[in-house]
């Protein structure tokens, strides 16, 4: 097998049928994932062993072919010239290579576009603070967070600074000069290039991911000095978003922790990808904004509180899932049994359904 030539014809392929993600995986066709569902090629063969590693060592360079043997797994971006890019993790799986690749569209969409709520424009008019998009994997966190800072590019003149790992939408500068940094390529660690922005006089701040609690700490420190920090975490909800958080830091810590997050937070962002009744996915979100009582309640350790909250604030601009859910539903864009699937609060979204 031509391996280079075959990964041209795969992703033209995954990019004509609107795949998110390509899976390549020894004793099976390649595997497409279109509308959340996962479909093999039935006219293309199963992959030997021989095959997944030709493909993946056609992905890869030399210093990523090398990391991978050493640390047996390695992300990064892949650009194909003419047919587009792709977010790229490499492992091993009972002995052999596979690849899964997240196709990245080579636009950035706009906030309207994706169907999120206009509430989600009021993080891009703000000059500071701590801003989390959250939700499990695989439902859109980067391009929400995409949309967000492609605003803020296209409407003020600011000095913007992302540290991902790996890039996945490159931003052509606007209003805004944009620098972006790669884990490996551009930096060591996520927490070190953070403390390196102090002194690259920054507006904005996007980490693409806080792994540990150096991070953690220095986006908060960094959004509490003036500068506007967007960050991602794989939570499910606003109250497991501030348990993460204060959870990554030791007892003696938490107290500070959690005195910082009430002062510098200006709200969390909470999403799903449902599929939509005429194909594709759409977004259901939770939204919190930090008030003073959301604040009181961060403070207090009463975390199991802010549910309530931002169920009793939709005048200040809350959400919370349900309710999304609920609002896709009357507007007949997803069905009930999907919502339904998507709900932590069943009995709940039934009675909002009705009303």
């Amino acid at each position: 097998m031509e391996y280079f030539n075959y990964l041209q014809q795969l992703l033209y392929l995954a990019i004509e049928k609107k795949a998110s993600d390509v899976h390549i995986i020894a004793g099976h066709p390649p595997i497409f994932r279109i509308n959340r569902n996962l479909m093999s090629l039935p006219k293309d063969k199963t992959l030997l062993a021989e095959d997944a590693a030709g493909i993946c060592f056609t992905l890869t360079n030399e210093a990523q072919k090398e990391k991978l043997l050493i640390e047996k797994e390695v992300d990064f971006s892949y650009n194909l010239e003419g047919i587009g890019r792709f977010r790229v993790n490499i492992y091993y799986q009972l002995g052999t290579l596979a690849a899964a690749l997240r196709a990245v569209p080579s636009s950035v969409r706009g906030i309207d576009s994706l169907g999120l709520p206009m509430q989600i424009y009021r993080f891009t008019k703000a000059l500071q603070g701590f801003v989390l998009i959250t939700g499990p994997a695989s439902h859109g966190k980067s391009t929400t967070l995409a949309a967000i800072i492609d605003e803020i590019n296209k409407t003020r003149a600011c000095n913007i600074i992302t540290i991902e790992d790996p890039i996945e939408y490159v931003f052509k500068d606007d209003k805004s000069v944009i620098s972006q940094r790669e884990m490996n390529s551009d930096t060591l660690s996520f927490a070190r290039a953070l403390k390196s922005t102090f002194r690259e006089d920054p507006d904005v701040i996007m980490v693409g991911e806080m792994r540990d609690p150096e991070t953690i700490a220095t986006a908060i420190t960094a959004a509490e000095t003036g500068h506007l920090v967007f960050a991602t975490l794989h939570t499910n909800s606003a109250a497991q978003t501030i348990n993460r958080i204060v959870d990554a830091f030791g007892g003696e810590q938490q107290n500070q922790i959690r005195a910082q997050l009430s002062s510098s937070l200006l709200g969390i962002v909470s999403q799903r990808l449902i599929p939509a009744i005429d194909g594709g996915v759409v977004p259901a979100c939770e939204i919190m904004f930090n008030t003073p009582a959301v604040a009181n309640l961060i403070r207090e350790n009463k975390i199991h509180e802010l549910s309530l909250v931002i169920d009793t604030s939709s005048d200040m601009g809350m959400i919370s899932l349900n309710r999304s859910l609920a609002e896709l539903v009357r507007k007949q864009l997803v069905s009930v049994e999907n919502a339904l699937n998507y709900s932590s609060n069943i009995k709940e979204l039934k009675k909002l359904i009705s009303q």
